[in-house]
């Protein structure tokens, strides 16, 4: 690990702290939303070698990184890698990171189990959501192993 005069051990982006020893593309997996395909886009959007570390970014790149992750609309990052197309309520193309991700999708469960959906039941229930089958699988959120009980064995016969 090369280490240059102004390396930083912690990286603030989009208020996460990153390490600053690994590749900036592998640091920024740790914020929550953000994935390494998602990574690759915004450094190439923000013009920043991807295989560069965290700790040896300049200021500027730290900035340039932050504008486009706080602005995913306006920068040309394609709408098909957002996570949220299409939203609900605004009807736009977003993507949600970090504390917002989990308050989105708590709301859209909420709203599901509200207007009593299929998978809002299925949610309720605890039971997978997604058509996985039933019978042999997910016994945890189901109760205790159904087992089957074995006979006893048969009294020897006398003499």
């Amino acid at each position: 690990m090369i280490q240059g005069k102004n390396y930083k051990h912690i990286v603030r982006i989009a208020n996460v702290d990153l390490p600053g020893d690994k590749p900036i593309r592998f640091a920024m997996t740790k914020i929550k939303g953000i994935g390494i395909n998602l990574a690759d886009a915004i450094l190439s959007v923000s013009s920043i070698n991807r295989g560069e570390r965290a700790g040896n970014l300049s200021d500027e790149d730290v900035a340039k990184i932050n504008k486009t992750v706080s602005n995913f609309n306006e920068s040309s990052i394609p709408a098909r890698m957002f996570n949220r197309q299409k939203d609900y309520e605004t009807g736009n193309n977003l993507h949600v990171i970090t504390g917002t991700l989990a308050f989105v999708k708590d709301n859209d469960l909420k709203r599901l189990k509200k207007i009593k959906s299929y998978r809002g039941v299925r949610h309720l229930k605890g039971l997978p959501v997604r058509g996985q089958r039933t019978r042999s699988n997910f016994r945890k959120s189901k109760g205790k192993v159904v087992g089957v009980k074995k006979k006893a064995p048969a009294p020897a016969a006398k003499k």
